[in-house]
């Protein structure tokens, strides 16, 4: 007899969550997250999970902690109720940044939570473009890592762009930058910064040609959005036609929207994987939904086949 798949969902993105079973010819499961009034979360699972195949969908997006303790204890709730496994379906995995020590005495704040999604009950994790690939290694049971390079990289393909070339904003992201180069037939540049402390970037120099040519900038999230649009002026400085910018996690926190809208940036795209509040929905962001493939994911792992294949 096979485990049925069940999808259920906290309050960080009902929507996408909404949009997954809706790919999956399901509906999502009847749970409810509320507050009691001292602030501590309740949760109610409103139907039986016994032998259940759980995906539970909850991106660590701002306010972050609150919907951390939404997935720790909804993954508790679900392990009590005898679902037969739970997969955390994290599309943003927050607090991935602080993967390694920097400093003395620098938390580790990557595993920690990796640490609490284990004893939570969790028996495996599905997210996508992690910070830092090694965060896999934190865990001790499997973490299939999707990627949203395809569904940016058709995006773009469909915009028919001539003499493009993709610029990655940092030495970290060259990987990424030459699969996104390879998908859409261009060549790639590197900008060469260094950040004097966090949230802040100072635009050293550009290495590869950008002259005459219109510059799609990649990266894994926009967050303050200072190194992406730093980073346009710069290439425009340098004699790129037109920028464009595309990331998975549209962070955007602080200052970030003025600085986009002031930025020369002709457009941003970004997935859903973090959902937009309304302050942040404006004309130039355009935003890709990556339900389909997660939806194909949870179904591959649902049915115990190959995820890295959907990639080849």
């Amino acid at each position: 007899m096979e485990n049925r798949l069940e999808i259920f969902t906290g309050n960080a993105n009902p929507e996408l969550a909404r949009e997954i079973a809706q790919n999956l010819g399901i509906m999502v499961g009847d749970a409810v997250v509320n507050t009691f009034s001292d602030g501590e979360i309740q949760v109610k699972i409103n139907e039986s999970v016994r032998g259940a195949d759980v995906f539970l969908v909850q991106p660590l997006c701002y306010p972050v902690n609150d919907h951390l303790m939404e997935l720790l204890i909804m993954i508790d709730a679900l392990k009590r109720a005898s679902a037969w496994r739970i997969t955390a379906v994290i599309p943003y995995y927050g607090y991935a940044r602080q993967d390694r020590k920097i400093r003395a005495r620098d938390p580790i704040t990557a595993k920690l939570v990796a640490d609490l999604i284990s004893a939570a009950g969790a028996h495996r994790v599905l997210t996508m473009d992690l910070h830092a690939g090694q965060i896999q290694g934190f865990f001790n049971f499997p973490v299939d890592h999707l990627m949203a390079v395809p569904i940016l990289a058709d995006y773009f393909r469909k915009k028919e762009i001539a003499e493009a070339v993709v610029v990655s904003p940092d030495l970290g992201g060259v990987t990424r930058a030459r699969e996104f180069a390879n998908r859409i037939g261009a060549s790639i540049a590197i900008i060469d910064k260094r950040r004097p402390e966090p949230n802040k970037a100072e635009i050293m120099n550009i290495i590869g040609k950008v002259k005459d040519k219109t510059v799609i900038m990649i990266d894994d999230m926009i967050d303050t959005a200072g190194t992406i649009t730093l980073g346009a002026q710069a290439l425009l400085d340098q004699g790129a036609k037109e920028v464009y910018a595309c990331c998975t996690h549209p962070v955007l926190s602080g200052p970030a929207i003025e600085r986009l809208n002031a930025s020369p940036i002709k457009e941003v795209v970004v997935t859903n994987t973090i959902p937009l509040r309304d302050h942040q929905k404006i004309e130039k962001i355009k935003v890709l939904s990556v339900a389909t493939l997660f939806a194909e994911a949870i179904r591959r792992i649902h049915l115990h086949q190959s995820v890295s294949t959907l990639f080849d």
